[in-house]
């Protein structure tokens, strides 16, 4: 937020008052009434007038030199006419009437953004949470804005955190956190309603962050690591009854097929002594049914034999 738009927030009108005494003393205004009175001072001192239409001189080239006045290019005047709305002006040099006309305010037209937060709202299922946001809006009808709303900025910014604090309160935490473009989507209807007569439009906001608490933020990461440890748990479950119903189907292709029951107790030998001092423990209804006890002997006696030659 801007420097300006926290001084109008607060109420303060120094901010304007200064800004306008800045205004008026603009490069042209200075050089008209710094020429007007060079010419009245060589007319007093060459006697062409007297003192008293000197002094004369000198408020009627403060009055000339005030009726200049300058907007910038992203600006509009706001003249006021005996306290009547009159017109609007700039950008560039504009003239008004002094004393009679009144330049009220300028108004920016630019995009203007606004930070606003809500801090400890209590959201639909009564959980505290602080919400930063910032809104996006632009004057597109200064006219409106100058004459339907007093402060026009800090109109946005107070419906702007209000709409903010209504809408938690209608929203879980959950809805909160996974849906903050809905949220953001929400809001910028809210303010658009209320800012529109105004001849404001909010063009954008965005959600930057929601704090919860830290104790509830503990829970949900425990909850969250329950959750994933429930899943890895049913996932091997599932693996293992996947496991079983394939083993069960090979089973059929052994049950009546010894010779292929038997090659395949040899490969899982084979595979199990390919690497010296391993241990493989089989059970004896294997042994029996595969005859892996007269392989392994065999295989342990020409392991054997291969060492003695090799001594």
């Amino acid at each position: 937020m801007s420097i300006k738009t926290e001084w109008r927030i607060e109420g303060s009108e120094g901010y304007v008052s200064m800004a306008e005494v800045k205004r008026s003393l603009n490069p042209i205004a200075v050089m008209v009434f710094a020429l007007l009175l060079v010419a009245d001072g060589l007319l007093y001192f060459t006697e062409t007038i007297h003192i008293w239409a000197a002094l004369a001189g000198i408020v009627i080239a403060l009055l000339v030199a005030s009726s200049f006045r300058i907007a910038d290019q992203w600006e509009k005047a706001v003249v006021l006419r005996m306290g009547k709305f009159r017109g609007l002006k700039g950008p560039g040099l504009f003239l008004i009437i002094p004393i009679i006309d009144r330049v009220d305010t300028y108004i920016d037209q630019r995009i203007q953004v606004n930070n606003f937060n809500a801090e400890k709202t209590l959201t639909k299922d009564t959980v505290p949470v602080n919400v930063d946001a910032v809104v996006y809006w632009t004057v597109w009808d200064v006219e409106k804005a100058a004459l339907e709303v007093q402060r026009y900025a800090a109109a946005v910014y107070y419906i702007a955190q209000t709409g903010l604090r209504d809408i938690i309160g209608k929203h879980e935490l959950a809805d909160l956190l996974q849906h903050r473009e809905k949220i953001a989507d929400d809001l910028q209807r809210t303010l658009d309603e209320h800012t529109n007569p105004w001849g404001i439009t909010c063009q954008n906001v965005g959600i930057k962050d929601i704090v919860i608490p830290a104790e509830l933020a503990d829970a949900m990461s425990k909850q969250a690591q329950a959750e994933r440890e429930r899943q890895a748990r049913i996932i091997l479950g599932t693996a293992e009854t996947e496991i079983s119903e394939k083993f069960a189907e090979a089973s059929q292709k052994y049950l009546n097929n010894p010779v292929a029951l038997q090659l395949r107790g040899m490969n899982m030998l084979f595979e199990g002594l390919k690497e010296k001092g391993s241990l493989i423990i089989v059970p004896s209804s294997a042994l029996e049914s595969m005859n892996l006890g007269a392989i392994g002997g065999l295989a342990a006696l020409a392991e054997s034999s291969a060492e003695r030659k090799k001594e």
